[in-house]
């Protein structure tokens, strides 16, 4: 199951734009609300979730967290105990953590970013606490992938889905979205 977690203030292209691409290439995508179960976006946008942080719980079943940005929706999602348990079982178990915008912070905070390559929205870098800094809309070092923002949205999408499915999926998904024009 790949959780994707919408705190207060979230960044809706960011975090829809993800699950939609996935649920395309017939992934498990479980949208997680942080405190809440309807969760509004940094643009005012509710988005009724799956299931509340309180249902859920990190283990064998995660295959991957997804990390929305917006400000203050990276904050929020850095304060939840129960986002940081999902993290830190991904990232001790070798699983997939996605983060987008501000949302790279978060790793870079927890010291996961040292010595790997990474990108953020602009601004953000200082936080990114021993990334190598790359000029690109998304990138990914091992199992994590980083994106610079609401602009790289669809690479975004379309680089978990390579992660997950392989490259002829994403190319498939890809030029039937016309992604390629």
């Amino acid at each position: 199951m790949i959780y994707v977690f919408l705190a207060s203030g979230f960044e809706e292209i960011e975090a829809l734009a993800a699950v939609d691409i996935l649920r395309r290439a017939e992934l498990d995508v479980v949208t997680v609300g942080v405190g809440e179960k309807v969760v509004t976006g940094s643009h005012k946008i509710p988005v009724y979730c799956d299931v509340m942080d309180c249902e859920i719980y990190p283990d064998e079943n995660c295959t991957g967290v997804v990390l929305p940005g917006g400000i203050p929706g990276a904050l929020n999602l850095e304060k939840s105990q129960i986002v940081q348990s999902f993290i830190d079982y991904a990232n001790d178990n070798n699983i997939l953590i996605a983060a987008i915008c501000a949302a790279p912070s978060i790793l870079g905070h927890k010291g996961l970013l040292k010595g790997k390559k990474a990108v953020c929205f602009t601004g953000f870098e200082e936080q990114l606490l021993g990334a190598e800094i790359q000029q690109s809309a998304v990138y990914r070092d091992g199992n994590i992938i980083t994106a610079c923002g609401a602009g790289a949205a669809i690479k975004f999408g379309l680089e978990l889905v390579k992660a997950y499915c392989g490259i002829d999926e994403k190319n498939r998904l890809e030029a039937a979205m016309l992604c390629d024009r």
